[in-house]
């Protein structure tokens, strides 16, 4: 049975119980749709292998090393992932666009006696919902930032207030990077696309009539560009502007960029790339504090010198904020009071 998608939402509601990528593994790990699984008909290599006889040879010929190829892969998906799926398990399977590894995979399924469901048009199609989500249709939630300067706990303070049964967007967790250049995270960050998959979930699974709180950024978190819709919508969103002093800050930080503190030769990499902007004794200060695992003094500096004097600038620009508030204290306790005040104040 194939599957048209109206709208992203519409995945969830065709009920099934597992949905599988066919694809080869390097097409699934530059994106695919929240929640899928890869089991490749094809390997990358075998991939390339078959498209390269195609072109070079025989279009008949490198279908028939295919279909050899896809049988194998599939019985070993059969033998393993699959060997303990009972029979009236119904996966949602889909290819590139639909075609002949996602419909060959399904016939070798249905003749096991599954229900398989395919999706017309495959991951095209799906990607084309994606991009009409954030690249063209208004967003309709109703956004509230928080705003504040670096090691304000921003992000913290977003999990918070989920916590407390808000309605919250980690723009950071799906980039998978902090927003500054201390921020990368393990595993790096994923391609654009497999973020806008899962920006486009997540929004497709928010309540428009609640309010959405959302970290204020810039437009490029890490490498990963905002897309346009959404980007739109914030710089048109109210803002509450969190405060804090210096030296909670730091603490904050501290225990925040732990990463950064196992890793000190990283951290003076980092601090080399701040040279353009910055004059050497700077530099070689920070440096020497690095060094010394001076890390709350560090990052007192870097936030008086550097970070706070951007931020300020760029508030100049900014629409006042609707609230702002001082937090006394950083740590778990201090970010949960904040939280139960704000969600009952504004959601």
């Amino acid at each position: 049975m194939r599957e048209t998608l109206t709208s992203l939402s519409s995945i969830a509601e065709i009920g099934a119980d597992t949905i599988i990528d066919v694809r080869a593994p390097a097409e699934f790990a530059q994106d695919h749709i929240p929640g899928a699984i890869n089991l490749p008909v094809l390997s990358d290599a075998q991939r390339a292998e078959v498209g390269t006889i195609y072109v070079q040879d025989s279009p008949f010929r490198a279908r028939k090393i295919g279909a050899a190829l896809v049988a194998a892969n599939v019985a070993q998906h059969l033998q393993g992932p699959l060997a303990a799926q009972q029979g009236d398990w119904q996966p949602l399977v889909y290819c590139w666009r639909g075609g002949q590894r996602s419909g060959s995979f399904a016939t070798i399924l249905e003749q096991v006696g599954w229900r398989v469901r395919l999706i017309e048009g495959g991951y095209q199609s799906y990607r084309r919902k994606v991009s009409e989500a954030l690249y063209t249709a208004p967003v309709q939630h109703r956004l509230m930032l928080i705003s504040g300067g670096t090691g304000t706990a921003k992000t913290a303070l977003l999990h918070h207030l989920h916590a407390q049964g808000a309605q919250v967007l980690d723009l950071e967790g799906m980039a998978q990077h902090r927003g500054s250049l201390f921020g990368a995270m393990k595993g790096g960050q994923p391609a654009q696309k497999m973020f806008e998959s899962r920006l486009a979930a997540a929004l497709s699974g928010l309540d428009p009539a609640k309010l959405t709180w959302v970290e204020a950024e810039s437009n490029k978190i890490g490498a990963r560009v905002i897309p346009p819709m959404l980007w739109h919508a914030m710089r048109a969103a109210p803002r509450i502007e969190v405060q804090a002093a210096l030296a909670e800050r730091g603490r904050f930080l501290a225990t925040a960029y732990r990463d950064l503190i196992d890793d000190p030769q990283g951290l003076v990499g980092l601090i080399d790339q701040l040279r353009p902007y910055h004059a050497a004794a700077h530099i070689d200060s920070w440096r020497a504090l690095a060094k010394a695992g001076d890390w709350p003094r560090l990052a007192a500096q870097l936030m008086q010198e550097h970070y706070d004097p951007r931020y300020a600038k760029s508030q100049a620009r900014a629409a006042p904020p609707v609230m702002a508030t001082t937090l006394p204290s950083l740590d778990d306790d201090g970010l949960h009071h904040a939280a139960i005040q704000l969600h009952a104040q504004f959601s």
